[in-house]
């Protein structure tokens, strides 16, 4: 062993120890061995920093953004919503439901590309349901991992095995061969993740310190209304038919505030503002807030009927209206002022539904109650206008929802994003373009046509998802110029050359996996898969089993979180720590092995 590949070896081996001691953030880790390798002279320094602009990392920049689209324009939340439709709020249905759709589609493009389209979805999905995005997330990845291994096309592993076998005169796999192998590790590994895997990893969320919105919950907490979003029905015949909030005075005379109005129509039931023009009629349902009390008074003098409010009516609500906290500065025209004189209603098309004064919230009649500096406002509205209120200089907003990070802010361009997110999927599917090219065409018409700005766009970028690959990318680039993965190579042919075949194939797989693990499953398997060749035919076997054994190992990339593109992206988004990917990886590696080990020789025989 030279000292180069002692070196290289001694510098991966220092990585995974601080990966796994997880004192220093893994970007940082990562950034480390771009300096080091820089001034090893093992690689040039221009070849140490070429991780940043190596393809798959730009790829992955730009599935970030169309990702971003698809969150902006409300398609993420509304294939969130329909998975939590048919998955309930049961984990174990939406990973069941989940797993199928991801593998489906990496068996047909990037699984990177997949999870990227994906992990909005289950971000959103999550947050609606309660469930940690962390407990969907890596079964996410593992799943679209072993969804590649269904086709040819599905992972480059496939395709470079096939190539080698027709470059050595054997007749090479079809588009389907790869799918009875693949198929049973994915349906066994799918039950591995859903019924044992998930309950390996970490039973409490990491907060993401960024994420310091309260939930709209916690704002009701804070201003003393929890439990008091009410429905009420506006019967035939009811004195509030044709008068708006302001003729009938509903916060001055019951102490109620409405806020949205649903409004039957022939075919759909829309649900509006309230602006201080707007007319009830009768059967308009209100959505209101109020104590029990008031609410059992108003209904009584006002023909109203209390209907419920279940948790999926209130879902939908809260897709359309939210709240905001503002502050009153001490120039502002409120001051000294009741909301009813102050016409807020008619200025911001928001109702004010709490007040706190000196941090204790007012729980009667603050409606009447003159305003001052220093106060604090719930408002409650559409997100339209909420989002207006940073205009405002009446009004200092404070803090808005955490559900509003979630609300489309561009649910007209949908249509436009879903079309080209489809056209991305068609040309990388049918390898019509470079999917790099594609993936850059879609991101940019997402911004060019509004479906995300391009300040939302810098932001989607997952800077700790990209330094870890681009810093990563140039080790295994070391390792294959310092000779270093040749040599493990060699030692396999040397020392396990005259084995049975079935052990033989075992060796392969373990040692492509984990080769996987810290380099490219491609670079491995250009590797390894001339090795595989060689050895079945100094030994006379059929190659067949051998390259096939070397596609799926090379797929196996469970156990770290820089084994793939696709374990990377979920790394933040699941506050997932290295060793949370070995333990659930490590015994999908071991199911994945003993899958194949037992079908392959079935499917493709030795002799």
């Amino acid at each position: 062993m030279t000292p180069e590949m002692m070196f290289v070896f001694g510098l991966l081996a220092a990585t995974i120890v601080l990966f796994i001691i997880d004192k220093i953030r893994m970007d940082i880790v990562a950034l480390l061995v771009v300096v080091v390798l820089a001034a090893s002279g093992i690689i040039s320094p221009s070849d140490a920093v070429s991780g940043f602009g190596n393809s798959v990392v730009i790829m992955i920049a730009g599935l970030f953004v169309v990702g971003e689209a698809l969150f902006r324009t409300g398609v993420a939340a509304a294939a969130g919503n329909w998975l939590l439709k048919v998955g309930g709020d049961s984990e174990t249905r939406l990973l069941l439901f989940l797993l199928p759709v991801v593998a489906v589609l990496s068996a047909f493009m990037s699984s990177t590309g997949a999870v990227a389209l994906l992990i909005p979805v289950v971000l959103s999905m999550a947050r609606k349901s309660g469930m940690q995005p962390g407990r969907l997330l890596m079964p996410l990845a593992f799943a679209a991992l072993m969804g590649g291994m269904l086709t040819l096309i599905g992972t480059p592993p496939n395709i470079i095995v096939s190539g080698q076998m027709r470059e050595a005169g054997i007749e090479p796999f079809s588009f389907f061969a790869f799918t009875p192998v693949g198929l049973s590790v994915l349906i066994v590994g799918s039950l591995y993740l859903v019924f044992i895997g998930r309950f390996l990893l970490p039973t409490t969320e990491i907060r993401d310190p960024d994420s310091s919105h309260p939930t709209l919950s916690e704002f009701a907490e804070r201003y003393a209304i929890s439990g008091q979003l009410h429905k009420l029905v506006i019967q035939p015949g009811s004195p509030l038919t044709n008068q708006t909030l302001t003729d009938v005075g509903l916060r001055t005379n019951f102490e109620i505030t409405v806020f949205a109005i649903q409004r039957s129509g022939t075919f759909l039931s829309t649900l509006m503002p309230v602006l201080s023009h707007t007319r009830m009629q009768a059967l308009d349902t209100l959505i209101v807030y109020g104590s029990d009390e008031k609410i059992e008074a108003f209904s009584r003098e006002c023909m109203v009927r209390h209907q419920g409010f279940p948790e999926r009516e209130i879902q939908k609500v809260r897709e359309q209206f939210g709240v905001a906290e503002v502050l009153l500065p001490p120039n502002s025209t409120l001051i000294n002022r009741t909301l009813k004189e102050g016409r807020f209603r008619e200025k911001f098309n928001l109702s004010v539904i709490g007040v706190k004064r000196q941090n204790t919230p007012l729980t009667t009649e603050f409606a009447v109650t003159q305003l001052e500096a220093g106060d604090t406002l719930l408002l409650a509205g559409s997100w339209d206008h909420i989002r207006k209120l940073e205009s405002r200089r009446d009004l200092v907003v404070l803090e808005t929802p955490a559900e509003m990070q979630e609300i489309a802010s561009n649910a007209k361009k949908a249509p436009i994003a879903i079309g080209i997110m489809l056209a991305m999927l068609t040309v990388m599917t049918f390898s019509i373009i470079p999917n790099l090219t594609a993936v850059l065409i879609a991101a940019l018409a997402m911004i060019l046509t509004g479906c995300v700005t391009m300040n939302e766009a810098y932001r989607s970028l997952n800077a700790t998802s990209l330094v870890l690959i681009a810093g990563m990318l140039p080790l295994a680039m070391a390792m294959e110029s310092s000779g270093g993965l040749s040599y493990v190579v060699n030692i396999l042919v040397e020392e396990y050359g005259g084995a049975s075949p079935l052990f033989l194939c075992a060796g392969l797989f373990l040692l492509t996996s984990l080769l996987s693990q810290f380099i490219s499953n491609t670079a491995t398997t250009v590797l390894i898969a001339p090795v595989a060749i060689s050895v079945a035919q100094l030994l006379g076997l059929n190659p067949a089993p051998f390259m096939m054994v070397v596609a799926i190992a090379a797929s196996t990339a469970f156990a770290t979180p820089i084994a793939s593109p696709v374990n990377t992206l979920v790394l933040g988004p699941g506050n997932y720590r290295f060793v949370d990917f070995a333990k659930v990886g490590i015994p999908l590696q071991l199911l994945a092995l003993a899958v194949t080990l037992i079908l392959t020789p079935l499917i493709f025989p030795f002799d």
